[in-house]
């Protein structure tokens, strides 16, 4: 029987071919002749306890001026769906949050949705990472801008950043005698209004910052180091960053050893954990990437490794 495939992301328009993780797997998909049904976030609604979308048929392709085809029209219950992947990026906001509602109700149903719609209420990206502080480099989460000012007195070279940020927009570094530290304290917490998180800048950023995924708590053997553009601060590839396909070190390993258990637990199937140097800055739960970049290089397979994890587990429900 060919499985129905379901996928909430941003504009299919819109994306960038040769990097879109997303694309990678929905190739993959069709490759197994999985039928592919696509939905936007504003497509999903409710209707007398009914989760339901409007959802289109999808065909894809490897192309860059011809990448995708609608092919139909319809509107059903999501639970018609053997699996969807929330795929939407970020900001994590207050639609985000009722979309997992919907996506909840559907799970309930029977579909599986791929990450957990909780877990990924329960689980900001900065904030999950604390919860392994043995991994991490020395933090603060405070909207107290004396708080922020001590934490910065005491490591003098620090980190700045939002909580709900992505793609290394709104991140901060404030060195020794900063004179813009005061500003950045009240931009990023609307004047002590917003918690933020504060960093021990950590220098090894130079040499990347690393993309590990994992699926179903299983590192892959490569992750892509997000080396900075010359005069920055973020590894981002949004931000200029050049990206280094390398083997996980011992250190890599054995943060992913921390941290697998959990993510198996809650049911986050496919991750980036984000490394700089010795430690753990970042988990993505949302909408992780850097699939096509190790995959073009190592051609590891990584959109079959989760479809086949996804496989297996629909054939043990």
């Amino acid at each position: 029987m060919t499985l129905k495939l379901g996928v909430v992301m941003d504009p299919i328009g819109s994306i960038t071919v040769k990097k879109d993780t997303t694309l990678a797997i929905l190739l993959e998909a069709q490759e197994r002749n999985w039928s592919i049904f696509y939905m936007l976030q504003s497509d999903l609604y409710l209707d007398q306890g009914c989760p339901r979308a409007r959802m289109r048929e999808l065909s894809v392709k490897d192309d860059n001026t011809d990448w995708y085809h609608f092919e139909g029209d319809l509107d059903q219950e999501i639970a018609e769906l053997d699996v969807v992947l929330m795929r939407k990026d970020p900001p994590f906001n207050l639609d985000y949050i009722y979309s997992t509602y919907l996506l909840e109700e559907a799970q309930r149903r029977g579909t599986l949705i791929v990450n957990d719609p909780q877990s990924l209420r329960d689980c900001n990206e900065k904030l999950f990472a604390t919860q392994f502080p043995q991994c991490c480099p020395p933090f603060l989460v405070a909207s107290s801008a004396e708080k922020l000012r001590e934490f910065h007195n005491y490591h003098q070279d620090v980190i700045y950043k939002p909580l709900d940020g992505m793609g290394g927009a709104s991140i901060f570094r404030a060195k020794i005698d900063d004179s813009n530290l005061s500003v950045i304290i009240e931009t990023l917490t609307n004047e002590g209004q917003c918690q933020i998180m504060a960093q021990k800048y950590i220098p090894e950023i130079k040499d990347g910052d690393k993309r590990i995924l994992l699926v179903d708590g299983e590192p892959l053997q490569y992750a892509l180091a997000r080396v900075p553009a010359i005069g920055e601060t973020r590894g981002n590839l949004a931000a200029g960053g050049n990206g280094i396909v390398q083997e996980l070190s011992e250190r890599d390993r054995w943060i992913c050893d921390q941290v697998s258990p959990i993510l198996q637990k809650k049911g986050l199937i496919f991750v980036g954990l984000d490394i700089i140097g010795e430690y753990l800055t970042e988990i993505n739960v949302t909408s992780p990437t850097c699939v096509r970049e190790i995959d073009r290089e190592r051609n590891v397979g990584i959109p079959g490794k989760l479809l086949d994890c996804i496989q297996k587990k629909l054939n043990a429900n």
